[in-house]
Parts: structure tokens; sequence; C-alpha cells
């Protein structure tokens, strides 16, 4: 199973962006799914993650900004980001959770910046 992170780039302070992350191989029984972040000097953290019933969890920072959702025909998991603040910069990562394994997408960098 790989994961194809995409999206991230470089936006202002109260801009949007939309990051995508896309599974591809043989996927059996989706416990989870899931962005996190990890900024300089800083541990990574969960920042949104949807489970296989549906139901979502943000952490405080992002909440009412920050929209996880999934389009499971497309084995896509997406993270719609608006109000973006400079404090969002940084590499967000996606996370695939199975019943027998973790899987990681390689990251894509997200920088808000006047």
């Amino acid at each position: 199973v790989q994961l194809q992170a995409y999206g991230g780039g470089l936006v202002q302070p109260g801009g949007s962006l939309r990051l995508s992350c896309a599974a591809s191989g043989s996927i059996f029984s989706i416990d989870s799914q899931g962005w996190y972040r990890q900024a300089p000097g800083k541990q990574r953290e969960l920042v949104a993650s949807i489970i296989s019933g549906g139901s979502t969890a943000y952490v405080d920072s992002v909440k009412g900004r920050f929209t996880i959702s999934r389009d499971n025909a497309k084995n896509t998991v997406y993270l719609q980001m608006n109000s973006l603040k400079p404090e969002d910069t940084a590499v967000y990562y996606c996370k695939l959770r199975t019943a027998f394994n973790v899987y990681w997408g390689q990251g894509t960098l997200v920088t808000v910046s006047s």
C-alpha cells in the first residue's frame, strides 16, 4: 500500500488549501485515516481523523476551520483547510490504519505567510 499526499503550498493568512491523500495497492479493512502535521522543532501532532464509520475528530486548534472527508471509491482522504493561520505552517502527513498495518504518506508542506 502506498499513500500519495499532495495539495500543499504557500498561502496567505486567511486563505484556504485542500490536501488530498490517495491510497493505492491492496487495502483491506480500513480502521481509520488521518492527517498529522509537524512544524519545525515540534513533535508530530494529529490534526484530524476519520474512522470507518464516518465519525471525525479534530485537534482543538483547527476545529471550525478544517474538515476531513473521504471518497471511498477513490481511496482518497481530504483535508479542507480554511482560515489558515501562520501557526498552521507545517509538513502535513496522511496516515491510514488497517486491522493489520499502519501506512504513512510522504508529507506535503503547507506554508502560511504574507
